[in-house]
């Protein structure tokens, strides 16, 4: 073949020329589009027991500077929901499934129904397992409570490893002491603060060895896996009961809520109205407690300081792990969630005095605290001591903060934790993702209803990674959720189905406008959301017929979702006998 470039310079010149500019044109087409297809890395946080109104940026006169600033590059939901209690959410929140679905209908226990197993199932996956599988690096730090806390050797087949996390620091049960977390867990090594061979502190307290060791999961991500996109779950226990707390944020609060209950509620209602989180016609629901009916108002004041101090340290965390992505320049490209998984908390735990152990012991390194509910003893060995007087606070007390404050922190809603009113399922959500979130959406509210059904569906979605129709050779459920990528850009969610609650026998049903709502083997309430989301005018004798019409929607949905029979979460069938398929 002859050599044409010797005697044709000028032709080989052009189509050198020719082809350079197609590599730069190529080039000019490609790169943007990798870069736009970069995939985030995923932070989910959610705490624990905490009010819609508990943050600053929705209206708590609580110190959250780390949260609210996430507001401002970000987006605030004004209509989230959660499942009304712990485990049933925790559960709905992994896998992107109603509870029941998930085997999670109630709490840890088996009753012997699908729904209600105590544990997640094998026909659902969480989001970890199906981010791992697409090319993640997962890790959790915190809260489990969707498995069975079982001993030393005990069956760890649901426990965060075996589900999809990489690495694990927390608890396997819903609570305890934070100064000594029972079913504290490094992996699946059940561990004490004083024998944890990787984190070593001076003074320990579970919120901030939370905090720490999410951002020592994050730096170690940085230095081996800086190729691959992290997802992250952390889920905090502060601010469930007991109230514990640092003295040092503790004194933040110190004479701010001497007041009592109703001014702190009204001026809470007031910020939400101007923050344009609520609507000013709603009706602000009943007052719970009378101030000047408490008899020991130093010692309820102090109940609310410590509850306070216990969000403003979970919120100093969260600045950290904030600030350990910045650093690196990972935080405009990581999308951000934060919620929590029930209204405020209005049940008793250690408000009344019980008796105290006697001829206590310290506590070895190695040794496990025996109660969950609530620990006998501190690790030094004093006795943990319950009822007015008591001072919350130190790690040997054990105190719940009560109705009355737990109304305040549902302002303007009512119920609590366990019921399907809005109080007990109304979560802030703020989604902080600067790298998606257009930024004409910046800091805007976002009205649409959405639910934790929605959270895998997001992920699944941003991540580009596929939902499985079988994993592990094992038939999966599918998402009953839709994305909420459409409202991240102010359009609208593509939701076809109303969205659905039950938690013991408590059931509602959300569709555009309408809610129905009722309490255990009580009739259905009729609600407009849009006048009146503070369900203070019943309309179900006006409207029977939409009353009728969701009520067969949930009769439908409790059917297919593992929900029957209503109350299988407290029974257990007899010895050969085949359970019912309704009550």
């Amino acid at each position: 073949m002859r050599n044409t470039s010797s005697h044709c310079p000028g032709a080989a010149r052009t189509a050198f020329s020719a082809f350079l500019l197609l590599i730069i044109v190529l080039l000019t087409l490609t790169l943007p589009a990798v870069a736009a297809e970069k995939r985030p890395n995923i932070l989910l946080i959610m705490s624990d027991d905490m009010g819609f109104s508990d943050l600053g940026c929705y209206g708590s006169e609580i110190q959250t500077p780390n949260l609210d600033s996430l507001t401002t590059n970000g987006i605030r939901f004004t209509q989230f929901y959660n499942m009304a209690r712990c485990c049933p959410t925790r559960a709905s929140l992994l896998t992107g499934l109603y509870p029941h679905q998930a085997g999670v209908g109630h709490m840890t226990h088996n009753s012997g129904y699908d729904g209600y197993r105590g544990t997640l199932n094998n026909k659902s996956v969480t989001i970890a397992e199906v981010l791992r599988a697409g090319g993640y690096n997962t890790y959790m730090c915190g809260k489990w409570h969707v498995a069975q806390a079982t001993g030393m050797n005990g069956d760890k087949s649901n426990w965060p490893v075996q589900r999809g996390f990489e690495k694990f620091y927390g608890t396997i049960a819903g609570g305890g002491s934070f100064y000594d977390p029972t079913t504290l867990c490094r992996q699946n090594t059940y561990i004490t603060p004083q024998n944890d061979p990787e984190y070593k502190t001076d003074q320990f307290y579970y919120t901030e060895a939370l905090s720490d060791n999410a951002v020592r999961f994050l730096k170690q991500h940085a230095e081996q896996s800086t190729d691959k996109p992290f997802f992250m779950y952390l889920a905090y226990t502060a601010a469930h009961w007991p109230m514990h707390a640092l003295e040092k944020d503790i004194a933040k609060y110190h004479g701010k809520f001497d007041q009592g209950y109703e001014p702190i509620r009204k001026a809470r209602h007031e910020r939400l109205k101007q923050l344009g989180l609520i609507d000013p016609k709603w009706n602000l629901s009943d007052q719970a407690g009378a101030w000047d009916k408490v008899e020991d108002k130093k010692w309820e004041a102090r109940c609310m300081e410590v509850y306070a101090a216990m969000v403003d340290n979970m919120d100093q965390g969260i600045g950290r792990i904030l600030a350990e992505l910045k650093k690196d320049g990972r935080l405009d490209n990581t999308l951000i969630f934060f919620l929590q998984d029930n209204g405020g908390c209005a049940e008793d735990m250690g408000r009344t005095p019980r008796g105290e152990p006697k001829d206590l012991k310290p506590m070895g390194p190695n040794q496990l605290q025996p109660n969950i509910w609530p620990p006998m003893q501190t690790r030094d060995g004093r006795a943990v001591r319950t009822g007015p007087g008591v001072m919350p606070g130190p790690a040997d007390t054990y105190i719940a903060y009560g109705r009355g404050w737990a109304n305040v922190s549902n302002t303007p809603f009512r119920e609590y934790k366990h019921w399907v009113h809005e109080g007990g399922i109304s979560t802030p959500l703020i989604v902080h993702w600067p790298a998606g979130i257009p930024a004409k959406q910046h800091g805007k509210l976002q009205s649409q209803p959405g639910h934790l059904i929605d959270i895998m569906a997001t992920c699944v979605d941003v991540s580009g990674v596929t939902y499985p129709k079988e994993f592990h050779d094992q038939k999966i459920k599918p998402m009953e959720g839709v994305t909420l990528q459409p409202a991240l850009n102010g359009k609208s969610l593509k939701r076809k189905n109303p969205i659905f609650w039950e938690h013991e026998g408590n059931r509602a049903v959300r569709d555009g406008k309408w809610k129905i709502v009722a309490k255990s083997d009580q009739a259905w309430e009729l609600y407009d959301m849009e006048k009146d989301r503070t369900e203070t005018c019943d309309l179900a004798q006006k409207n029977p017929k939409k009353v009728q019409e969701l009520a067969t929607a949930w009769d439908s949905w409790a059917a297919r979702a593992d929900v029957l029979p209503l109350g299988g979460w407290k029974e257990k069938p007899k010895a050969g006998k085949k359970a019912k398929a309704t009550e």
